[in-house]
């Protein structure tokens, strides 16, 4: 590969890890903005439900901002201490922030199923104000995290559609309860939500799980990969396949292939090209390709 393409490749990289900072640091500084303004509302309107929004909206500010720090700090390029990076950091944030949003969901059971047994009186005008000024903070919030690519900023956007919900939510009570006294609809409806966000909460926690653990990335399978490489004329076996994501964007790959013992220097170059330039074409950024020959096949090589 020439380099002119890694350079572009680099840059590409570098690019959306700006972009992925830039785009949970907006979403931070509007969610710790409105957590203030929200706190002081809900002390105003006596409203119980905007003061315990209130205070998930705090964790969710901490944890956007614990995601912004390391966004940031995933941008270090290799060292000695990290060769591949810090990329991995910015998973660490997605992790974090998954968390945090699975407490919260917790906490937020906990004061829902009490007033479905018990539902109290809630002030639906004060409630109206605050769901639309929540819902167009909060949804160029999340628009924005949504376009992007990392766990990172996936996770944190969850956090702020859980609250964009949670404001229609509190919208259209508020709308019913005006013309009709139902309080147990304001329950009823925090459950469905928080039951929704828990679960694609859960399944991003399982993608950063994969990640953190190694696992292969589900878009790959090795066995494909090794059948690839063997049809390389001259490659006789290709084995010991190992795949992996540094934090679900850029992904890693170590292989052996054992080639004929009178294979020319020149020849195994134009091998690893070869491979190099297919794996670059299915989504491989990084790979480790170790040659070994048909004479010592058996020690080091395919078994």
């Amino acid at each position: 590969m020439d380099k002119k393409h890694i350079k572009g490749h680099n840059h590409i990289h570098d690019h959306k890890a700006h972009q992925s900072g830039k785009n949970i640091k907006v979403a931070f500084f509007l969610n710790l903005a409105f957590t203030i303004v929200e706190i002081f509302g809900g002390l105003w309107t006596n409203s119980m439900a905007i003061l315990s929004d209130a205070l998930h909206d705090l964790g969710d500010s901490i944890s956007l901002g614990v995601a912004w720090y390391l966004e940031k700090y995933a941008e270090k390029g290799p060292d000695s201490s990290f060769s591949y990076g810090y990329g991995r950091f910015s998973l660490l944030g997605a992790l974090i922030s998954s968390l945090v949003l699975v407490a919260g969901a917790v906490f937020i059971l906990s004061q829902v199923i009490p007033r479905l047994i018990d539902p109290q009186e809630v002030h639906p005008e004060g409630m109206l104000g605050f769901a639309i000024l929540g819902i167009i903070v909060n949804g160029f919030a999340a628009i924005r995290l949504r376009k992007g690519s990392t766990l990172n900023e996936k996770v944190a956007s969850w956090h702020l559609l859980e609250d964009v919900l949670g404001w229609v939510a509190v919208l259209i009570v508020s709308i019913v309860l005006m013309i009709k006294d139902l309080p147990i609809l304001d329950p009823i409806l925090s459950l469905v939500i928080t039951a929704f966000v828990l679960y694609n909460v859960v399944k991003n926690l399982r993608k950063i799980l994969r990640v953190f653990l190694q696992g292969v990335p589900s878009e790959f399978s090795i066995k494909e990969i090794e059948e690839e490489i063997s049809t390389l004329s001259d490659v006789q076996e290709a084995c010991h396949t190992h795949i992996w994501s540094l934090e679900g964007q850029r992904n890693l790959l170590s292989i052996h292939i054992v080639v004929k013992d009178e294979i020319s220097r020149e020849r195994i170059v134009e091998i690893k090209a070869e491979v190099t330039r297919r794996m670059k074409e299915i989504g491989i950024d990084h790979v480790t390709l170790q040659v070994d020959f048909q004479e010592e096949k058996d020690e080091y090589g395919c078994l």
